[in-house]
């Protein structure tokens, strides 16, 4: 910790820069966090503002979809206006759309509170990466990161869970009213500890037409691929659908390829830590939420687990990151990542195999055993990953790196959900047509899932040993 307090070029808190890494992972946990604490809520919101289920997914689809949309474009603000500006207001509009989530009598409020509650989360997940690779050397980045990831996975797996708990006693409100006092929070802490912003270009031009093409493509080309498996992979609305999204994608490209200040600059992308950091986390988590998602559904149609069982099982995969994480990204400042990332892929890549021999009778600790691993290989992975991602980059261009390093996140955990119930519902329609409900059947199809997600995660491997040809200014970088 004395190597990075003697840094002076980090911020006009250097002494204590752990109380910024604090400050940013409440808004880390508390962004992922809503991400998913709503599942639960589903159901009861649906019966008291009177509309049906498939229409009240929108209720997280238009969370995800937005934050997508603005990932990249918030990176950018910052780096023209300040990442700890633009942190520090997300705080502020995360909780004054928390707050209208819980004022909301009806779903069309409820939607449009939730989109403004995504930017908020928007100019916090852009920025939390960007702010920790800045105040910390490369000697503490991996540590810092490590524990930033760990927020990430606390907030994306412990949702359904403290969601459940939060409906079953206060109603389905209280799962939004929780964020505006930790909101609150978070902006007075962050006004007074977070660095002081250098280096601005608010003289650099705003790329709308280059934003507003990324966020045409980017919600149209996910809507599609959530939809899918509701109208039908070869229907025609997802093939039109899907091509005019990847026309508009594709005409974004050559747009930033010719406009003098691009909204996303691709010349990151030649820079191969950051290239190959961004595309193993795009299949790391496409993989892992084949896992979230469906193994509760095993533990409740195959194993017979009530919901609390389920959550309580579920736990054990961040409990165990949470601890896993740290200890990564400690050694990954001193070893460098490649022999981490190699062995964290390896080791899902085994948990998804291993998968596959669960039966129809299981214990919850042998299943809470499998989920381990994968919390085992998550924090191995995910830490001394996002050091190299933001290690490997031009410190002006950290609130851009972090955008884009979220933005692959957040496509991962759609793709990985998306393709993950496709190929389920697919496999068990075919298996048993008449009563898809039959355990033996639902475990056949959640093997042929776990086998598809175990290729992803080798293919993950394959990318991630690239990184031998760049080992050496990695190590240096961290």
């Amino acid at each position: 910790m004395s190597q990075e307090n003697n840094n002076p070029a980090r911020s006009p808190l250097a002494a204590n820069p752990w109380v910024i890494l604090a400050n940013v992972s409440l808004g880390t946990f508390m962004s992922t966090l809503d991400g998913s604490i709503a599942n639960v809520a589903l159901p009861t919101i649906a019966g008291e503002l009177g509309v049906p289920i498939h229409i009240v997914q929108w209720v997280l689809t238009a969370y995800l979809l937005t934050i997508c949309a603005t990932l990249p474009i918030m990176g950018k603000i910052s780096d023209m206006f300040g990442r700890s500006k633009i942190y520090n207001y997300g705080f502020l509009i995360f909780a004054v759309g928390s707050a209208l989530c819980g004022l909301s009598n009806t779903l069309t409020m409820l939607i449009v509170s939730r989109i403004l509650q995504a930017l908020g989360a928007a100019c916090l997940m852009s920025n939390s990466q960007a702010i920790i690779a800045e105040v910390f050397s490369s000697k503490g980045r991996g540590r810092a990161l490590g524990i930033t990831g760990t927020m990430v996975s606390l907030g994306s797996l412990t949702g359904p869970g403290i969601g459940g708990i939060l409906v079953e006693h206060w109603g389905w409100t209280s799962i939004f009213w929780i964020n505006v006092p930790i909101g609150i929070i978070g902006f007075i802490a962050g006004w007074f500890f977070l660095p002081k912003d250098k280096n601005l270009k608010k003289n650099q031009p705003f790329d709308y037409t280059g934003s507003l093409l990324f966020m045409a493509g980017m919600i149209a080309f996910l809507y599609v691929i959530s939809g899918g498996q509701d109208w039908g992979w070869l229907s025609p609305s997802v093939w039109i659908g899907g091509g005019l999204s990847l026309l508009v994608l594709i005409g974004f490209y050559f747009w930033e390829k010719r406009t003098r200040h691009p909204m996303l600059d691709f010349s990151l992308y030649r820079i191969p830590a950051f290239a190959i950091g961004n595309l193993t986390a795009l299949l790391s988590f496409v993989a892992l939420f084949f896992t979230n998602v469906l193994m509760p559904f095993y533990m409740h149609d195959v194993l017979g687990f009530s919901p609390a069982k389920t959550g309580y099982t579920m736990m054990v995969y961040p409990l165990v990151m949470a601890v896993v994480a740290p200890l990564s990204g400690w050694l990954s400042d001193r070893i460098g990542s490649y022999s981490l990332t190699t062995a964290g892929l390896l080791v899902n890549a085994l948990a998804f195999g291993l998968l596959n021999t669960l039966s129809t009778q299981e214990s919850a600790w042998m299943v809470g055993l499998h989920l381990g691993l994968f919390g085992l290989g998550g924090g191995l992975f995910q830490s001394p990953n996002n050091s190299s991602i933001m290690g490997s980059v031009p410190r002006n261009k950290l609130g851009t790196a972090g955008g884009l390093n979220a933005l692959v996140r957040n496509i991962g955990m759609v793709l990985g959900t998306s393709l993950s119930i496709s190929l389920y519902s697919s496999r068990l329609s075919y298996l048993c047509p008449i009563s898809p409900g039959e355990p033996e059947a639902a475990l056949s199809a959640l093997h042929t899932v776990f086998w598809t997600a175990m290729g992803i995660c080798l293919l993950a491997l394959l990318v991630s040993v690239q990184r031998l040809r760049t080992r050496s200014n990695d190590v240096r970088t961290g």
